[in-house]
Formats: C-alpha cells, sequence, structure tokens
C-alpha cells in the first residue's frame, strides 16, 4: 500500500476534473509502519498550497511536493502527534534560512500545537508561525478555500474540516467517535476523508472516540458523499477488509489512503 498518493476531486456529473487537488502525505494511526506516515495532507487550488495535519514522518513527503517556503498555510485538526509532530520541522525549515519567508499561517483549535511549538527554545521560531486560534462551528477563508469546522469527539478537542473551492466539496474528520456530525459536515462531498482506525469493531474503551471502516461507510451513505477514503487505519489492518467493511455500508467509490 502507497503512503501517499495524488487524486483530483472529480465532478462525475459534468464529466469535468475541478481544480482541488489532494496528495495523501501519510495515513498511517497512531504511529508510521515502515516507509510510512502518520496523518498528512496536502490540498491545492489556484496555486495555493494548504496543508492539513502533519503527523509523524510526513515532512519528508511533503518535501517531496513542495519546498518548506512554497507551503502557504497549514491546518491542525487535533493536538495528538501522530496528526502535528511534524510542524516543527516545517516551521524550523522555513526559519533556518538565511531569507526567511512570511510567518506560516496556521489555524488550530485554542492550545492544539502548543506542545509542538514549545520544543524548541524560546524565540528560535518567533517570526515562522502566524497562529489562528479556531473553535468548532468557525466559518473561514484560508486562501482560495472557503472552511467550516466542526468539532468532533475524541479523547482530545478535534476539528473536522469541510473545505470548498468553486463546486468542490472535500471534508475531513480527523479522528472523531461515531457521530451523526460527521454526516452532516460531509453532506453531498465530492470525497469524504474519514478516520477508520479499525476495520470493524472499535474496542470498548475507545468506541465514543475513534471510528471503524464500517462507520466510516456509515457516514459516507448518510451524507450522500461521491466518494469516500479511509484513513489513519491502526498499523498492520489490512487495507483490503477495511474497504470491504465500509463496503458492505456504502455502495460509492471507496478507496484507502
Amino acid at each position: 500500500m502507497e503512503c501517499w498518493y495524488s487524486q483530483r476531486v472529480l465532478n462525475e456529473q459534468a464529466g469535468r476534473v475541478l481544480v482541488m487537488r489532494l496528495t495523501v502525505l501519510g495515513a498511517c494511526g497512531a504511529w508510521p509502519e515502515a516507509g510510512q506516515a502518520c496523518s498528512g495532507y496536502l490540498v491545492e487550488h489556484d496555486d495555493f498550497r494548504l496543508v492539513v495535519d502533519l503527523g509523524y514522518a510526513t515532512m519528508p513527503r511533503l518535501l517531496e511536493r513542495v519546498t518548506a517556503d512554497r507551503v502557504d498555510a497549514v491546518f491542525i485538526s487535533h493536538g495528538h502527534p501522530d496528526h502535528c509532530a511534524d510542524l516543527s520541522p516545517l516551521l524550523r525549515a522555513r526559519a533556518l534560512r538565511d531569507d526567511p519567508p512570511a510567518p506560516l499561517p496556521v489555524y488550530a483549535l485554542p492550545g492544539a500545537v502548543d506542545a509542538v511549538l514549545a520544543l524548541d527554545r524560546p524565540g528560535m521560531l518567533a517570526g515562522a508561525c502566524a497562529l489562528h486560534e479556531i473553535s468548532g462551528g468557525s466559518r473561514l477563508g484560508i486562501g482560495p478555500f472557503r472552511a467550516e469546522t466542526r468539532l468532533l469527539p475524541h479523547w482530545v478537542p478535534n476539528a473536522g474540516l469541510r473545505l470548498s473551492a468553486g463546486s468542490s466539496v472535500l471534508v475531513y474528520t480527523g479522528d472523531s467517535g461515531p457521530t451523526p456530525e460527521v454526516a452532516e459536515l460531509a453532506r453531498h462531498a465530492d470525497l469524504l476523508v474519514a478516520e477508520a482506525t479499525y476495520v470493524d469493531q472499535v474496542p470498548e474503551n475507545s468506541r465514543r472516540y475513534l471510528s471503524s471502516a464500517r462507520h466510516a461507510g456509515q457516514q459516507a451513505a448518510q451524507a450522500d458523499a461521491s466518494r469516500l477514503l479511509l484513513t489513519h487505519l491502526w498499523p498492520g489492518t489490512n487495507p483490503s477488509a477495511a474497504r470491504a467493511a465500509a463496503g458492505e455500508e456504502y455502495d460509492g467509490n471507496t478507496g484507502v489512503a
């Protein structure tokens, strides 16, 4: 299974390719398997490059696509390190150069990236980051994107994200337990990128805070989403089994990041 791939969000009814482009930088849950990376996604539109989450080992894969100074903004869904740890090397790569670029806009819930920003000595990354604190239910512009956030259940505050550009819509859950809020956020989306840590049964102590591929299929069907991309699979999970479980609930196009 490739740990990243590129995909264009399609408007199949119009038979044309829209301008929003998604590149999966990593998709492992909890920790990266050998040769892979945790959650991280590059979303591009109109030459604007938005990175959504930067988990363990995503930075080298990001640099295969774009130089650090050409990242335009970052959105962090929540403060677990498999979603935000590599924000640190990205900021270092921008700050520790002879001609540092403008501060990088970083959108996150209050406190979500405090631990990452505290890794370096005070002042080392001064001027490298322009932190924009968001809240659940925020509506904001991020470059050419129209963004909407919604708090989804996890052990720590987690912001699901709906991105629109032109007539295309991409929705990302971050990490979330099963909730009708996912289907509401993803209503008629072109692509739902959904956390699916487990194939079917979620352990009892995690059922409020994590989802399965089956849950993701149910949510995609309820949302009438055009496509479903399963992500954040537990290391060692068989992707074919995850796709099959989602397919029992959702008859649309389903892939595994």
